[in-house]
């Protein structure tokens, strides 16, 4: 392949105004009893690839072994760091899920250092195909380490789900089973046995590798597809829009699909950034998004009881709706689900749910 590989063609991110994460230090490891969770900053090293994993762990504050947790692995977005996507992370540790963040370090909040001149060169070399192998690699090494540590007696080895979000979403689909080829290996291999779901925020596509259904059908775990009307990516050259999500969706036909496109907000909405959208939109957008993840993850990882706290239930979904802001009928939706749709109607264009088996 070419300079701008297959993951460098479909990342699509802007130079400036991505709201991804920029430079951040971790601080140290804190305990927070009273928001029901503890977060855990892991220094890992892959002795095998002489590459740092630096990983932040969420767990709820509570967990024992005796009552292991699902656990959500989640991929970061170019430029950002194990900082970042806080406000999932500490969501669905208080839903009761543990939630592991692994800092990539080819693709993180490095690139933003050094001459401004050179930006897009670092740009460019954080989206390789080497670097889409190692991110991959980065998850399966951290999910490793953690579940060899004692924190891993914590953890419910049949129930953990990848997400990501952006070029993590792209990391999320070749750890789902996304089956594509480089020069350099076979990306194909990557899939991990042991991921039961995939949340795929804002996804760009694996360009270069044939047509989607080609690259994508394989997967069969269920997965979660979140966009917006406004989820585009520029870059010189390149222009990704919200059909370039809603092709990966249609693309995975052996895996039970949810999409949800909200009507607003744009690419970085879904970060822990605020984004020219306003604060108003920008907590709106994420207080769904937490919501409808979790109700995703107790379905598909089986966990949960019918309440929780944080969240509406899992629930068998309905039929799809394909028609742009068509919202399913609340009869043919069993009340969790149905109570996250209609209580987010006003944000939503499009919602399309697995039929009912």
């Amino acid at each position: 392949m070419k300079r701008r590989e297959f993951i460098a063609r479909s990342l699509g991110l802007p130079i400036a105004g991505l709201g991804l994460q920029l430079a951040v230090s971790a601080g140290p490891s804190v305990a927070s009893p009273t928001a029901g969770h503890r977060v855990l900053d892991l220094e890992l090293l892959d002795a095998d690839r002489q590459r740092p994993v630096p990983a932040r762990l969420y767990l709820p504050y509570l967990t024992n072994p005796d009552e292991p947790v699902p656990m959500v692995v989640f991929s970061h977005g170019l430029g950002g760091s194990r900082m970042g996507y806080s406000y999932l992370a500490r969501y669905w540790a208080d839903a009761g899920m543990a939630s592991l963040h692994p800092q990539h370090v080819g693709s993180d909040s490095n690139v933003w250092r050094g001459n401004p001149i050179d930006l897009v060169q670092r740009l460019q070399s954080a989206a390789r195909d080497a670097e889409a192998l190692a991110r991959a690699q980065d998850l399966r090494f951290a999910l490793d380490q953690v579940l060899a540590s004692d924190h891993g007696r914590l953890i419910d080895v049949t129930k953990i789900a990848v997400a990501g979000h952006s070029y993590g979403a792209n990391t999320a689909m070749l750890v789902a089973g996304a089956q594509v080829n480089t020069d350099r290996a076979n990306l194909a291999e990557l899939k991990d046995q042991r991921i039961r779901a995939a949340i795929l925020i804002s996804a760009p596509p694996l360009l270069g590798q044939g047509p989607a259904q080609q690259v994508l059908g394989a997967v069969t775990t269920p997965t979660l597809h979140i966009t917006s009307l406004e989820d585009t990516i520029n870059l010189p050259g390149y222009r990704s829009t919200v059909e370039d999500r809603i092709a990966i969706f249609e693309a995975m036909k052996r895996s039970p699909r949810t999409l949800a496109i909200y009507n607003t907000g744009g690419h970085s909405i879904f970060t822990d950034r605020t984004t020219r959208s306003g604060p108003e939109t920008s907590a709106r957008i994420k207080v769904a998004t937490q919501e409808l993840c979790t109700i995703f993850l107790r379905q598909s990882l089986r966990f949960g009881h019918a309440r929780h706290a944080n969240s509406p239930s899992p629930s068998n979904q309905t039929a799809p709706k394909s028609t742009p802001a068509e919202l399913p009928d609340s009869r043919e939706m069993q009340p969790g689900l149905q109570q996250w749709v209609y209580r987010h109607k006003n944000l939503l264009d499009r919602f399309v749910a697995p039929e009912i088996q």
